[in-house]
C-alpha cells in the first residue's frame, strides 16, 4: 500500500467538500441577489408569458379564420329522442378535434349559437373547425332538421350592449337538473326572447362552446377535488374526535358520573379516567367525491357567453335578467350562475375591465377558455344539443308574420295577434303568396267578418276582387268603409235578391257575344252550368246534354253574326232556347243564317238526329229554362240581349264586384251554377294574356255549401287551375263535411291559408287533422267568439296554427268608415253595373224575340225551308 494513499484520500475528499461548499455557496448568493432583484425574475418570466401568449393567440386566430358555420332549421314535427341527442353531443364533441395539429387547445372547440334577432324566434347554428363539417352536416336527427351552409353574420352596432359570461356555481361534481325533453328545454330560453322587437334593435344570442376535456386538465382537477374531499374528511374527523372528548370530558365531570364510581369502588380503587378512541377519518370513494367527474366518457369543458343589445336604454339589461332566469330551469345542486362580483348595485364581469377585452376575443374569434369549473358530461347539455323541438312554443315575430299596414298594395289582412308580452298588432301574409284561403267556424263565429276586413283591406289598395254572397248579409256590413270616392268608381253590385216593389237590377247575357268571347267556350261553360245544376252526365241524360249543346251552338252563332253586324241589341238569350226547339219558323231562319258557322257534325246533327226526336224529348231541357222565365228577377237579368255583367273586364280592370245570387232554391242554383261557370271560362281565357300582365283578382265565396250545391265539379276545378292566372279564391263554409269531396280535397290541399273559428269537434276535427291535431279538436272548439286558429303560408314556410282575434270593422277600419256616403255608394255600385228598374228589364226581355226574329229575317236566305218535327213511336233514353 502506498504510504501516501491516506494523503491523496483525505485531500481528494477535502477538494470534494470545497467544491460542495463552493456549490452551496453560489446558490445562497444566487438566492440573495434573486431575492434583492426580484423584479428582475419577474420581468423574465412576464416577458417568456407574453411572448408564449402572443404566440398561442396567433396560432389561434389563424386556425379560427378556417371555421365554418352551418345552421339547423326543424320542422314541425321534429320530436328526437335521448339517443338523438346524445349522438349528436359525441359529434360535437369530435368535430371539436378536428383541427390543424399545431393549433392552440382555444381553437379546438364547437360552438352552439342561439340567436335571436327578430328574423325568427330563435336561429340555431353551429360553427367549428372546417375540418368537421362533413362530420356534422350528417346529423341522427334525420329528415325533420335541415343542415344548409350558413354565411357569417355582421352584427350592426347598438347603442347599448351588455355581456354575461356564466360559470357553474354549486357542488362542483354534482351534475345539472335533468329537464325532460317535453316540454322542450328550449322553452324558457325562448320565452326570454320571444318579446324581442327588431324595430328597436333587439338582439339576444347564446354561444355554447363545447370542447373535449385534456387528459392533464382532468387529472389535476381530480387530484384537487380527491385532496380537497380527504382534506374535508380530516376535518370532519377531527372535528369529531373533539366532540367526543368534549362529550366524554362532561360525563366524567357530572355528578352523576362520579356517584356511579363510588358506589362501584372504582373511585376508590383509585380507577382513572376512560380512554377515548378518537374517530378514524374514513376512506374517501373517488366516485363519491368525484361525482360527474369520475369517469372519462363523454365529458366536456363547457364556455358559456350571453350578448344582449338594443338602442333602447334598459332593454339589453332587462333581456339579459330573463335569460338568466331562463338558465335557472337548468340549476339543481349544480347551477349557471354570471361570472363576476357584485358591490351594492353595480356588477363587476364581462362589461367592465379587465375581463371585457377577453369576452370580446372569445366572441369574436370563438375562442374557448371555460372556467374551471365548467366540466359536464353530454348527457347535462341535451336540451341545448338540438334546434326547437315540436314541444317548443314559438312566439309569431314580426320578421316571420308581418305587420299589416293599410293602403300597402303587397299585405293581406289576417287578424289580431297578441304577444307573449301582451303586445297587440295587426298581422298579414303577403298577398302574392296567400294563393288559397280557406275559413271554417260555425255560424256568427267570425269568418265573415275576417274575410270582409280582408276584402276591405285588399280594394283600398287598388286590388280587385268578386265577393259572392248568397244571403247578401255582407254588402251593407261593407258599404260604411267602402264609400270612398276613389273607390266609387270601381265598385259594381249585380243584387238578384229583387228588393222592394221595383227594384234595379244589373242584366247578363250568357250566350252573349259582345264582349268578344269565343263561342265553343262559352257553349261548353253554359252546358257544363246545367249539366252539374241538374246532376247531367253523360250516363244519365246523354241526349238532353246533346240537345242544348247543339241549341247553344246555334243561339251562339247567332250572336255572333249579330255583333259582327253591329247590331248587339240582336243577339238571343238563354229563353230563346224553347223557340228554336219548338218554333219551327224561327229554327230555320236561324240554322239559315248561321249554316256557315256551325261545323259539320253540328248540321249533320240537325238534319238528320233533331228530325227523329219526339216532343217531349225537349222537356229536360226546357224545365229548367221554363223555371228561370217564370221568375221576374232572373228572366229581367238573364233577358236582356247586351248584358253588362263580364267578369273578365272586371278582372283586368279591377273592380270590385259584389254578387247576391238570392238564394239556395233550384233557380238560384241554376243562377249560381251560370256564374260560376262562367267565372272559370273567364278565369282560363286568361291565356291570352302573359303571366306578367295578368291583373291580380281575388273572388270570395261566402256560405260555400250553398254555391257547391249548385256547381261542385266547378269549384272544385276553380281552386285546382286559378293560381295559374293569378285568381286567388278565399272560401268560407260552415262545415267542411258537408261539401261534395273533390271541393273539399281540392280545398285543403292547395289551401295557403287555413282558418278555423270554434265549433263542434266533430265540425273542426278535420282542420286540425291537418295540423297533426295540435291544437287539439278540443281545445278549438272552446275558444271564444271572434277568435281563430290560423295557419298561413310566408315565404314559402307555413307558419302556425297561430291563435289570432278577428278583426272587427268598426276597429280595425274605424278610420276608413263614411256611413254619410253611404247613399252615394249604394247609388253609384248599380250605375257602374248599369242596373235598370225591373219593369223596364222585363218589357225589354219580353220584346227579345221579336227584334231576334227581326234580325234573323233580314240576314236569313229567301229559300230557307221549315225544319218540321216529326214523330215516333221510339223515344231515346
Amino acid at each position: 500500500m502506498d504510504p501516501a494513499a491516506p494523503y491523496l484520500t483525505a485531500e481528494a475528499g477535502g477538494a470534494a467538500a470545497g467544491q460542495g461548499f463552493a456549490l452551496v455557496t453560489g446558490l445562497v448568493d444566487a438566492a440573495e441577489w434573486l431575492y434583492g432583484h426580484w423584479y428582475m425574475l419577474a420581468l423574465a418570466v412576464a416577458v417568456c408569458w407574453s411572448g408564449g401568449e402572443w404566440v398561442v393567440r396567433r396560432l389561434a386566430a389563424k386556425a379560427s379564420a378556417e371555421r365554418m358555420a352551418l345552421e339547423l332549421v326543424s320542422s314541425r314535427h321534429f320530436d328526437p329522442s335521448l339517443e338523438e341527442i346524445f349522438r349528436r353531443g359525441v359529434q360535437l364533441a369530435r368535430a371539436s378535434t378536428a383541427m390543424p395539429w399545431w393549433a392552440p387547445r382555444r381553437a379546438k372547440a364547437v360552438q352552439i349559437r342561439l340567436r335571436a334577432d327578430g328574423s325568427s324566434p330563435l336561429r340555431y347554428r353551429i360553427e367549428g373547425p372546417a375540418g368537421g363539417q362533413r362530420l356534422l352536416s350528417i346529423t341522427p336527427f334525420g329528415p325533420d332538421v335541415t343542415v344548409h351552409r350558413a354565411r357569417q353574420i355582421a352584427d350592426k352596432p347598438r347603442t347599448h350592449t351588455v355581456r354575461a359570461e356564466f360559470i357553474l356555481r354549486g357542488k362542483p361534481t354534482a351534475p345539472l337538473r335533468e329537464v325532460p325533453l317535453a316540454p322542450d328545454p328550449l322553452q324558457p330560453l325562448v320565452d326570454a326572447v320571444s318579446d324581442l322587437r327588431a324595430e328597436l334593435g333587439d338582439l339576444a344570442e347564446i354561444r355554447l362552446d363545447i370542447q373535449r376535456a385534456p387528459k392533464w386538465a382532468l387529472r389535476a382537477r381530480r387530484m384537487q377535488l380527491m385532496g380537497a374531499a380527504r382534506r374535508a374528511e380530516r376535518r370532519e374527523a377531527q372535528r369529531a374526535a373533539r366532540w367526543l372528548r368534549q362529550d366524554a370530558s362532561g360525563i366524567e365531570d357530572s355528578l352523576t358520573w362520579q356517584l356511579q364510581q363510588l358506589l362501584s369502588g372504582k373511585l376508590a380503587a383509585g380507577g382513572g379516567r376512560r380512554l377515548v378512541m378518537p374517530p378514524v377519518p374514513r376512506r374517501v370513494e373517488p366516485a363519491e367525491a368525484l361525482g360527474k367527474l369520475a369517469d372519462d366518457d363523454h365529458l366536456v369543458r363547457v364556455q358559456l357567453l350571453v350578448m344582449c343589445a338594443s338602442n333602447t336604454e334598459g332593454r339589453a339589461h332587462a333581456r339579459l335578467a330573463q335569460l338568466q332566469a331562463a338558465f335557472d330551469v337548468f340549476g339543481g345542486r349544480s347551477r349557471w350562475a354570471m361570472r363576476g362580483l357584485r358591490l351594492g348595485p353595480w356588477r363587476i364581469g364581462a362589461d367592465q375591465w379587465p375581463t371585457k377585452r377577453g369576452f370580446e376575443r372569445r366572441w369574436s374569434l370563438g375562442h374557448c377558455q371555460p372556467p374551471r369549473a365548467n366540466w359536464v358530461r353530454l348527457e347535462e347539455l341535451t336540451g341545448l344539443l338540438k334546434p326547437p323541438t315540436l314541444h317548443c312554443r314559438l312566439p309569431v315575430l314580426a320578421g316571420e308574420l308581418p305587420t299589416f299596414a293599410f293602403g300597402d298594395p303587397q299585405l293581406l289582412l289576417q287578424g289580431i295577434y297578441r304577444g307573449p308580452d301582451g303586445r297587440e298588432r295587426l298581422v298579414a301574409t303577403y298577398a302574392e303568396q296567400t294563393l288559397f284561403e280557406v275559413g271554417v267556424g260555425k255560424a256568427g263565429g267570425g269568418k265573415t267578418e275576417r274575410a270582409l276586413a280582408q276584402a276591405i283591406g285588399w280594394a283600398h289598395t287598388g286590388g280587385g276582387l268578386l265577393f259572392v254572397d248568397p244571403h247578401r248579409d255582407s254588402w251593407p256590413r261593407a258599404l260604411p268603409f267602402l264609400a270612398h270616392e276613389d273607390l266609387m268608381r270601381r265598385i259594381a253590385l249585380v243584387d238578384l235578391n229583387g228588393l222592394g216593389a221595383n227594384p234595379r237590377l244589373s242584366s247578363w247575357n250568357p250566350l252573349g257575344m259582345h264582349h268578344g268571347q269565343t263561342a265553343h267556350e262559352v257553349v261548353e261553360s253554359i252546358t257544363d252550368a246545367y249539366a252539374s245544376a241538374l246532376a247531367w252526365d253523360d250516363a244519365t241524360a246523354p241526349r238532353a246534354i246533346t240537345i242544348l249543346t247543339a241549341a247553344l251552338a246555334v243561339l251562339v252563332a247567332v250572336n255572333e253574326v249579330a255583333c259582327q253586324a253591329g247590331r248587339p241589341r240582336d243577339q238571343a238569350t238563354i229563353f230563346h232556347v224553347r223557340a228554336l226547339l219548338t218554333d219551327a219558323a224561327f229554327r230555320t231562319a236561324a240554322l239559315a243564317a248561321v249554316t256557315d258557322r256551325l261545323n259539320e257534325e253540328t248540321q249533320s246533327w240537325w238534319q238528320t238526329v233533331f228530325q227523329t226526336l219526339p216532343q217531349d224529348a225537349f222537356a229536360v231541357v226546357l224545365n229548367p229554362i221554363a223555371r228561370l222565365a217564370a221568375n221576374p228577377v232572373t228572366r229581367a237579368f238573364l233577358g236582356q240581349p247586351a248584358g253588362v255583367y263580364n267578369i273578365r273586364t272586371a278582372m283586368d280592370s279591377r273592380m270590385v264586384v259584389w254578387v247576391c245570387p238570392g238564394g239556395n232554391g233550384p233557380t238560384d242554383r241554376l243562377i249560381t251554377a251560370l256564374l260560376a261557370r262562367d267565372l272559370l271560362r273567364a278565369v282560363r281565357s286568361r291565356r291570352d294574356t302573359p303571366e306578367a300582365g295578368r291583373v291580380p283578382f281575388r273572388p270570395y265565396f261566402d256560405e260555400l255549401i250553398t254555391l257547391t250545391g249548385a256547381a261542385p265539379e266547378t269549384i272544385a276545378a276553380i281552386f285546382e287551375d286559378f293560381r295559374k292566372y293569378r285568381v286567388h279564391v278565399h272560401g268560407m263554409t260552415q262545415l267542411l263535411s258537408r261539401l261534395p269531396t273533390a271541393v273539399r280535397l281540392s280545398l285543403v290541399q292547395n289551401a295557403s291559408t287555413l282558418a278555423t273559428t270554434a265549433g263542434s269537434t266533430s265540425a273542426i276535427a278535420p282542420i286540425t287533422a291537418e295540423w297533426g291535431d295540435s291544437p287539439s279538436p278540443d281545445r278549438v272548439a272552446t275558444m271564444e267568439r271572434f277568435t281563430h286558429y290560423v295557419s298561413m303560408n310566408v315565404h314559402g314556410h307555413r307558419v302556425g296554427p297561430v291563435q289570432l282575434r278577428g278583426p272587427h270593422l268598426d276597429t280595425v277600419f274605424a278610420a276608413q268608415a263614411r256611413p254619410r256616403h253611404v247613399p252615394a255608394l249604394q247609388r253609384a255600385a248599380l250605375a257602374n253595373a248599369h242596373a235598370l228598374p225591373l219593369d223596364q228589364l222585363l218589357d225589354s226581355a219580353t220584346r227579345q224575340l221579336d227584334r231576334v226574329v227581326a234580325f234573323l229575317a233580314e240576314h236569313s236566305p229567301a229559300s230557307a225551308k221549315p225544319v218540321l218535327l216529326t214523330k215516333k213511336m221510339e223515344e231515346y233514353e
